[in-house]
């Protein structure tokens, strides 16, 4: 059924071929694994963060996709408080990577950023064909996101340097698996030439020329 209207009542101006998400990347991670996870976290969070700069110069904008803690009445802002406390495991990470004032953000139930979230209304009202997909965890959410972004047709793009598991081997499996199964590219951010994803009305994105093979050393 075509929409109604051509945003969301005056709410989404943009129109983006292409979105960063950035996924449960506004964590406390305070569970057990939580210090292991920072380890490798930290470096993950310092590519986003770049990676982030290098979007918005392209007009691609930054949608945070978080899980809400099991509270269904949370508030993505008191998340972001929350996580800055003096104490709280994650609060590293967080303070590289907190939200802009004009990023989009989606407050998720479960593992895929697409499960009960308002996550695929935002992205038809943005025009997104493709997706590049980051954050926590590699082997979890972000690889249940991937796949249903796959399902639905998106182009799937998956950072090798932007997603961290709780070890470095369950991360490589996971974007082993994206890359095989879900077509997802997953060369590291800095060979990622993102003007390359914009494309003209009518076009169809072209997000690389080759497919990569997926690096041992990662």
């Amino acid at each position: 059924m075509p929409a109604k209207n051509d945003d969301l009542h005056g709410n989404v101006p943009d129109k983006a071929d292409v979105a960063l998400v950035l996924i449960d990347v506004i964590n406390d991670l305070e569970f057990e694994e939580g210090e292991a996870m920072l380890e490798h976290a930290l470096p993950m969070a310092q590519n986003i963060a770049t990676l982030k700069q290098r979007a918005r110069k392209q007009g691609i904008p930054a949608i945070y996709v978080n899980d809400n803690f099991g509270r269904w009445q949370s508030d993505f802002n008191k998340l972001v408080d929350h996580c800055l406390e003096d104490g709280i495991t994650g609060k590293p990470l967080v303070e590289i990577l907190r939200p802009d004032e004009d990023d989009y953000f989606v407050l998720k139930p479960k593992h895929s950023g697409f499960f009960s979230t308002t996550l695929d209304t935002l992205l038809d009202y943005l025009k997104v064909k493709t997706l590049i997909l980051t954050g926590l965890a590699g082997n979890i959410c972000v690889l249940f996101t991937a796949n249903d972004a796959y399902m639905r047709d998106f182009h799937v793009l998956v950072p090798a340097d932007c997603t961290a598991s709780n070890t470095l081997e369950e991360n490589r499996v996971a974007l082993e698996q994206m890359e095989k199964v879900l077509k997802a590219d997953v060369r590291p951010s800095t060979e990622l030439d993102l003007g390359r994803f914009r494309c003209e009305p009518g076009e169809e994105p072209n997000p690389k020329t080759e497919t990569p093979q997926f690096a041992e050393s990662l």
